[in-house]
Parts: structure tokens; sequence; C-alpha cells
């Protein structure tokens, strides 16, 4: 079956697999317990919202429906992203979320599901920012420092696509989470941070003019959930994944966390 593509606020939902039936149609996983590990800091696809305190997101969303649909118990945990590929690797938690890119390299450490989100690379700068225009300009800008978590696809795009390679550039910040990057940029410390699009629209929304979206698109990324090697939740998952796209219920979800939601208000 050809691919369809929904394109929604610079983001891309996938289909990339056959149409799946009737839930009926999906396994049965009687009832298992399933931790799933996240970050929590990364709006609006999982983050504390700050109108309750409480943990929420399009991630959220999509894996209790998965759950309910597969017949499954879900607890959530929360890392680091730097923890999260090596714990999800060594088994301590069962699946991992994070709107974590599809990488191969990522691959010899732990399994993927199917694509649940394709979004493209974005420059997120200040609202009032005027020096720079986009990925080039804030390149020639000597003192531009741009903000980005370790071996995440930002720090790359930082490194190879807007300065000269060097992962040692001292323009690169590196923070622990992606919220300290944007808090950082915030406060004037950095002056542009890497983000996809769910992310960056994310924050600009909630910001009131505060930040914004600079330049065309550096790139696209896929992404998924990640699994221990070997592990026999990815085939159920791929098949619930499937049928959330083919009955609608991502094109919901997009519509509720990139539409509706506002951070804050």
């Amino acid at each position: 079956m050809p691919s369809r593509r929904t394109l929604l606020i610079g983001l891309t939902v996938l289909a990339l697999m056959p149409a799946a039936g009737s839930a009926a149609d999906l396994p049965d996983l009687g009832g298992r317990a399933i931790v799933v590990v996240t970050e929590n800091a990364y709006p609006p696809l999982q983050f504390v919202d700050p109108k309750t305190g409480e943990a929420v997101g399009w991630e959220y969303d999509a894996m209790n429906e998965i759950a309910k649909r597969l017949n499954a118990k879900v607890e959530y945990q929360n890392t680091s992203w730097d923890a999260m590929i090596q714990s999800v690797s060594d088994g301590q938690y069962q699946i991992g979320m994070t709107g974590i890119t599809i990488k191969d390299e990522r691959k010899e450490k732990v399994d993927f599901s199917d694509p649940y989100m394709r979004s493209e690379q974005f420059l997120l700068v200040r609202g009032d920012e005027a020096r720079f225009t986009d990925a080039k300009s804030l390149g020639a800008f000597a003192d531009g420092l741009i903000g980005a978590q370790p071996g995440t696809t930002p720090f790359y795009t930082a490194v190879y696509e807007v300065l000269d390679g060097n992962e040692q550039n001292p323009r690169i910040k590196l923070f622990e989470t992606f919220g300290a990057t944007v808090q950082a940029l915030k406060a004037g410390d950095v002056d542009a941070v890497l983000t996809d699009g769910t992310a960056g629209k994310g924050y600009v929304d909630a910001s009131e003019g505060g930040l914004k979206l600079i330049g065309g698109p550096l790139g696209s990324e896929d992404f998924g959930f990640i699994f221990p090697k070997g592990s026999d939740l990815v085939a159920p998952v791929n098949a619930a994944i499937a049928a959330l796209k083919a009955d609608g219920t991502l094109d919901a979800l997009n519509r509720k966390w990139f539409l509706d939601y506002k951070m804050g208000g």
C-alpha cells in the first residue's frame, strides 16, 4: 500500500504500514504490565503541565491508547536523555519514549517501533532576535552561542549544518535536558536552540511572543518508541500504531496537542 502523509504544523505523520482492522484484530497482551520511561521535557510530546502539575502530552496519549488496545497496563517512570537509550538497552525499562529519532547507530543498542511521527529541524530563538535570520547567518555570527543536548539530533545538526563540523566547538553549550536549553535561551545564556518543529512550536505558542522559529527546515527525522533488543513488544506496538494511523487517532492527537493545547494558558 502506498504511504500516506498528512502535514500538520511542520509535522508529518506517516502511514507506512497496511491499515489494521478493528481493535479485535490486535494482539491481546492479557493485562501485561509494561514499564515505559520518558524524560518529561519535550513539549508537546511529553512534559509536566504547568497548570496541573501532571505529566501529559502527545506520547502519553498515544501510549495509553496503545496499551488499551493491546490489553496492557502501563507504568511510567522518568530518566534523563543521556541515560535513556542505555537503560532501555539494559532491560531496566520495556519501552522508551521522548521523541527519539530512528538512527542506524541506535539500532545497535535498541529496537525501534515503526515511525509514528516525522518532524523537521528548526532554529528556536528569542522573539526579538534580529542579529541573524537563518542557519547560515547564525553560523557567520561569530558570537552566537547554540544550546544543545549531547548526542541528540539537534546537537549534530548544530555542529554539521550550522557550524564547522567540530564537535568541540566552544559555541556549542551543552545541557542535560531540552527544557534546560530553552531556559538558557530565554535567560540570554545562549542565542539559539536547534529543535524539531514539534517541540519548537509548543514553546513558541507558550511564550506569548518571547520565542520564535527562524529560517527553513534543516532536515527531517522520524520518531519511534525504543525497546530492548529482541523485545516481543515490538510487533504488537507496531500493529497498534498502524491501527491508530488507520482510524484517524493520530490525526486527532495532532489536532489536540499541536493546535488546541496552549501551554500555561
